[in-house]
């Protein structure tokens, strides 16, 4: 199958949900969508046999001089894979009440990458099953999350 149609497919798949359409390199589409379609088009991909979820990332473009945090965001990105083919679905959560729904009722793997979601960025995510850390120790202060980028590297006694 070729990128146009692989990618087509997954396009005209998820169109109701997407926001924005991005294609950042070859053999990659990126569609922004709406944190509350995170889930019916992700249920979408898996009922259309996507192969997998390859990871999910945090991405914090931090607030914009002269911006008010209120309209600054995080995003969230979902890296789905079809052989060498990538989309990626971009959820951008407000940066005041970072949260998102889990998905890990319809991928159960999901739970990791949650975590780390969660613990690196603060980003809640609701109903994941396990919200347990897993890289930072039990000491790490509550609300230090090392991802962010106003995170000031400042000593942390963990």
């Amino acid at each position: 199958m070729s990128t146009e149609s692989v990618l087509q497919n997954g396009s005209e798949l998820l169109k109701e949900f997407t926001v924005e359409q991005l294609t950042p390199e070859e053999h990659r589409l990126d569609l922004v969508i709406k944190p509350e379609d995170l889930t019916a088009a992700v249920s979408r991909l898996q009922q259309a046999g996507w192969d997998y979820l390859a990871g999910i990332t945090g991405l914090d473009p931090g607030v914009k001089k002269g911006e008010d945090e209120g309209n600054s965001f995080f995003e969230v990105l979902y890296h789905f894979c079809s052989g060498r083919y990538v989309l990626t679905l971009r959820a951008r959560v407000s940066r005041k009440e970072p949260k998102i729904a889990s998905i890990c009722g319809i991928i159960p793997s999901a739970s990791f990458f949650e975590r780390e979601l969660m613990e690196m960025f603060g980003i809640t995510v609701v109903d994941t099953p396990n919200p347990e850390r897993l890289f930072l120790p039990d000491s790490w202060p509550e609300g230090v999350y090392p991802l962010r980028k106003d995170f000031a590297g400042r000593e942390v006694t963990a």
